[in-house]
């Protein structure tokens, strides 16, 4: 690994680019390889075309650090991957453009996030943990095949449900679940084929309005029945709804309620629960890093639940996530727009050019990590993160649009990972398939089927 973080000097203000237009449909067929393969072939800028837009794709963290931190507000989401999500989610945290619509948000949104108040959820994650391993029990002893994949899905919609609305909305009586899973699924098809555009009222289309209605109708009330209510509820939506700006004293409109509860929703559970997923699925392959883990969960828990107070000396727990979000990132491509000409590294960026950086890539280079292809979690040791670019890792983005969910996630995580691995060692079902299936997010296509028993 190059401890070398300069970039090399360019000889050219011309960015190459991609001119085959056979190679770019591999871009559709498979992303992730083709955008991996940019950096081999063109080093760490090129720019393609994508149906009518120019794109450049950068991918060195240096180029990064300058579009999300240095001159972030040269760069705002209106992009089209934002702009597919922005039927359900709405003008949230997520989809907002930028610019002071954002900051408001931010600033009202921030409080709910603070590590006392992450702390707070802990008991949350560990109860809704404890009951998808009672359900485990039978499927033991029946050595029934899970896939982990689902229950992570579940699991994690659960979690942010009760942190959210303090009730569990993954119950199949509870109609908010079922909208919700609905809209959710067709999203995720919707990211791999846009067309025709929602305005077209096909099948599929009026379905997902009707859901988004549903959606919508529920939100409003619960926003109403809270607004209204002289009772305490220690939850995020008692948090938003009493959040105030600092400096108009004004709270959050009933639309932007509903839009950030969705994007929470959304956001809050899709990520995590792939992740978590992947790092099942890396751990059944790699005995000597599952010991390590167990070990240090036995030397730590000693068989009892694990709560917050044990998350520092559980470090091995958190690399392995950490490790699992760098092979197979949630969040796989991050997209922006420019607003003004910049100079990147040398190279000339026009106003209103589509900027793009694969995080699958990124966390690959072969120049920032030992061992880029290889699930190795002390990659995450103190000693490897100081020698390291902090732009290299950019599973929750970074700067001052970092995914303001970033702490409670890896808490989740950590506590999801513990609970489970001290009570089971997974397995994989053999000739099941997995592969990363890159749409809202980097899922694995086909699930992952896997065998449990009790350690």
């Amino acid at each position: 690994m190059s401890n070398e973080t300069q970039l090399k000097q360019t000889t050219t203000t011309t960015i190459p680019m991609l001119r085959s237009m056979s190679r770019l449909r591999e871009l559709q067929h498979n992303p992730l390889e083709f955008l991996s393969g940019l950096t081999e072939e063109f080093g760490d800028i090129v720019q393609i075309k994508l149906f009518f837009w120019p794109v450049i794709i950068i991918n060195h963290p240096d180029y990064i650090k300058h579009v999300l931190q240095e001159n972030y507000r040269n760069y705002d989401k209106n992009v089209p991957i934002f702009n597919l999500f922005r039927p359900i989610l709405g003008n949230g945290l997520v989809t907002n453009y930028g610019g002071e619509s954002w900051l408001r948000q931010r600033r009202l949104m921030q409080p709910a996030f603070h590590r006392q108040r992450t702390a707070a959820l802990g008991e949350i994650i560990t109860d809704a943990t404890q009951q998808l391993l009672a359900q485990w029990v039978q499927r033991t002893s029946e050595q029934e095949p899970v896939d982990v994949a689902e229950a992570m899905m579940h699991l994690t919609l659960n979690i942010v449900g009760r942190a959210l609305f303090s009730i569990d909305i993954t119950g199949k009586t509870h109609s908010f679940g079922k909208a919700f899973s609905d809209a959710n699924a067709f999203l995720l098809e919707y990211f791999n084929q846009p067309f025709p555009p929602l305005s077209v009222p096909t099948p599929r289309n009026r379905r997902f309005h009707r859901d988004v209605r549903s959606l919508n109708k529920i939100v409003y009330e619960i926003v109403q029945q809270r607004r209204t209510s002289k009772d305490t509820h220690e939850d995020l939506l008692s948090m938003l709804i009493e959040a105030r700006d600092e400096e108009t004293g004004e709270g959050m409109s009933d639309q932007q309620l509903r839009d950030e509860v969705m994007t929470l929703l959304i956001a809050g559970h899709e990520t995590v629960a792939n992740a978590l997923a992947w790092a099942w699925y890396l751990l059944a392959q790699h005995p000597e890093v599952e010991q390590r883990l167990y070990r240090e969960l036995d030397e730590v828990l000693a068989g009892r639940v694990p709560t917050m107070d044990d998350l520092p000396k559980l470090s091995y727990t958190r690399m392995v996530f950490e490790e699992s979000m760098r092979l197979y990132p949630p969040v796989w491509i991050i997209m922006r727009k420019s607003l003004g000409a910049d100079m990147l590294g040398g190279y000339p960026i026009p106003a209103q050019t589509y900027i793009a950086w694969s995080t699958y890539a990124m966390h690959r280079h072969p120049d920032f990590w030992e061992r880029p292809e290889e699930f190795y979690p002390e990659h995450f040791t103190e000693e490897q993160v100081a020698k390291r670019p902090r732009h290299a890792y950019i599973p929750f983005s970074h700067g001052p649009r970092i995914c303001i969910g970033n702490t409670f996630a890896l808490t989740e995580a950590q506590l999801v990972l513990a609970s489970i691995a001290q009570r089971y060692h997974m397995q994989l079902v053999p000739d099941h398939p997995v592969e990363p299936n890159p749409l809202m997010t980097l899922s694995p296509r086909h699930g992952i089927l896997m065998r449990l028993q009790a350690r």
